[in-house]
């Protein structure tokens, strides 16, 4: 009986050590304090990472009663990535309940190569933005891609803003001074990235294809390129898609400034948003490569040739 009873008082005070460890943990780290911080999770970032870098920026008292906070409240998937305003004076229920819709910014991915009507088309999904004015208002080739962290109810103005003012940060002066000595204006780089942008599928392929493509610009010789008739085709409401797969033989006559088989010289714009990769590509490019042509497989996988009939061949036994 002696035995029983002290089992009983040792798993009581494990009971009552256990409760108070939880409870100490879920108060506020400073009842009285009056500051806030802005706290930030990352597109993907995994919940032991973000009790990590709460703990680090004290906000909370103990990491694993957090944890358990988040199980316990069923909240480990509704935690969102953005910016939040926490203070140290919210207890860990607060917390855990202000990272699943309190943030002031929201995240959203621009990939590369996208012409602006695809970029609006995300913006309108993600804050309810007019696809219209935004596409009044953007400036193609200058929407720099990339991750944002963009506060919620923008107006289409702030985003473009904020893309354009990226863009200005990644062009560097030195890219700018680069492009300047190889004879390139700030518009020629962009335009010509952006066709490199849909026209190189892999990493490896941005330089020579640059380099074909300034080579042709510098001797007045049509860049040929798909990338431009399917910019000047538009939406296809078939693929339900803006960049049609397979070209015809009547989509390259078609009638347009930004047909680069029958216009010699850049088309009027940009046809995408490049990213930096892309447009180094085309500031470090190198002009007097000994190819002239090149193609690409459906696969992306990129041959080179040196001659028209070089051309020819890779034709045959590439696309055929």
């Amino acid at each position: 009986m002696k035995k029983l009873l002290i089992l009983f008082i040792i798993i009581l005070l494990i009971g009552l050590g256990g409760y108070l460890f939880y409870r100490e943990g879920t108060l506020p780290v400073n009842k009285q304090s009056k500051d806030s911080i802005i706290f930030v999770i990352d597109p993907g970032q995994n919940l032991d990472s973000i009790i990590n870098n709460l703990s680090k920026v004290n906000l909370i008292r103990n990491r694993i009663v957090f944890f358990l906070v988040v199980k316990k409240l069923g909240l480990e998937r509704e935690i969102q990535a953005g910016d939040f305003r926490l203070s140290a004076a919210m207890d860990a229920y607060e917390i855990a309940e202000e990272l699943t819709h309190g943030t002031i910014d929201i995240w959203v991915t621009v990939p590369e190569g996208l012409r602006k009507e695809e970029i609006a088309e995300i913006m309108s999904k993600t804050f309810d933005v007019s696809e219209t004015e935004f596409n009044q208002l953007a400036q193609e080739g200058y929407l720099f891609p990339d991750t944002y962290l963009v506060p919620k109810n923008p107006n289409p103005k702030q985003i473009i803003e904020l893309m354009k003012a990226t863009f200005d940060t990644k062009y560097s002066d030195e890219l700018r001074a680069q492009a300047s000595i190889n004879g390139l204006t700030d518009e020629e780089v962009v335009n010509l990235a952006s066709i490199v942008e849909r026209e190189a599928k892999f990493d490896q392929d941005r330089a020579q294809v640059a380099s074909i493509l300034l080579r042709r610009y510098r001797e007045n010789y049509p860049l040929e390129v798909d990338a431009t008739i399917q910019y000047a085709l538009g939406y296809q409401t078939q693929e339900t898609r803006w960049w049609k797969r397979s070209l015809s033989y009547t989509d390259l006559e078609i009638d347009s400034p930004y047909n680069t088989y029958k216009k010699i010289g850049l088309p009027p714009t940009p046809i995408s948003n490049p990213g930096i990769a892309a447009i180094q590509a085309v500031v470090y490019a190198d002009e007097n490569t000994p190819y002239q042509f090149y193609l690409s497989e459906p696969s992306g996988t990129t041959h080179y040739a040196k001659t028209f009939e070089d051309h020819q061949i890779n034709i045959q036994k590439y696309l055929r």
